[in-house]
């Protein structure tokens, strides 16, 4: 499968959204699970990152 930038973002936004309204509908106090999904999302984010960045130093090699 290759990997473009519609389908990265489709294939991250969808396991993320999940979780983050997973976390907003627990019983944890309000700022604490925005916190939460702030946190995730960054985290996502940086391993996104890095996965990409992984994938062009393997292809290059």
């Amino acid at each position: 499968m290759e990997f473009d930038l519609p389908r990265t973002a489709i294939l991250f936004a969808i396991p993320l959204l999940i979780i983050v309204g997973g976390t907003l509908t627990s019983p944890m106090p309000q700022p604490l699970s925005l916190g939460v999904s702030v946190g995730i999302a960054l985290f996502g984010l940086f391993a996104l990152y890095v996965g990409v960045k992984h994938g062009e130093y393997r292809t290059a090699r």
